[in-house]
């Protein structure tokens, strides 16, 4: 399914959900976390579920079920915020309608510098990019929070990345399902 054509589609519903085969829900869901369709898939094991949240719950458990490969993969396989992803175009739809949502593509000269040193130093000490749910900050809160969290240990920085991913995920999945008709089909 193109991105365009899923955009038109309308809002999934529960029941819709918990009616699809393992390749329709990959390919409704496999989106939601940022490259890493094996979330989805993984979770569809789960069905039925009770509500979008139990919906959430089973892909977050199998994030936090995964081997350590697959959870830097993950990790790893968000883009930099405001980096080169977002300067060569190369952003997936959600990460580009986020970061542009906290005017990180509307950024001065200064603030590329600043933001492309600040990623640079992260990476450098976690070994993977930095995460928020860009939604929750003003650009001034993710300049505060990239300099906060880049001087933290790792073991607490992962566990913050991977709170963030949840935050966005649902998020996403707020915005392609139907939650008041899911709330009615439970």
């Amino acid at each position: 399914m193109t991105p365009s054509s899923k955009a038109a589609q309308p809002p999934f519903t529960l029941a819709a959900i918990n009616a699809m085969d393992r390749p329709g829900f990959v390919s409704a869901f496999g989106a939601i976390f940022e490259h890493s369709p094996w979330v989805a898939e993984t979770a569809w094991n789960a069905r039925p579920f009770a509500s979008i949240d139990a919906m959430h719950a089973a892909m977050i458990a199998a994030v936090r079920g995964s081997d350590e490969a697959k959870l830097v993969a993950l990790l790893c396989a968000h883009p930099e915020l405001a980096g080169r992803e977002a300067k060569r175009g190369e952003l997936t739809q959600a990460s580009d309608v986020e970061q542009a949502s906290a005017g990180l593509t509307r950024l001065t000269p200064e603030e590329v510098r600043l933001i492309d040193t600040l990623n640079r130093a992260y990476r450098e000490r976690h070994g993977f990019p930095f995460i928020a749910c860009v939604r929750h900050y003003t650009k001034a809160g993710i300049y505060a929070e990239l300099m906060r969290r880049a001087a933290r240990d790792t073991a607490p920085e992962r566990a913050e990345a991977l709170a963030q991913i949840s935050f966005i995920t649902r998020s996403r999945l707020a915005q392609v399902t139907d939650e008041s008709q899911a709330s009615r089909a439970a």
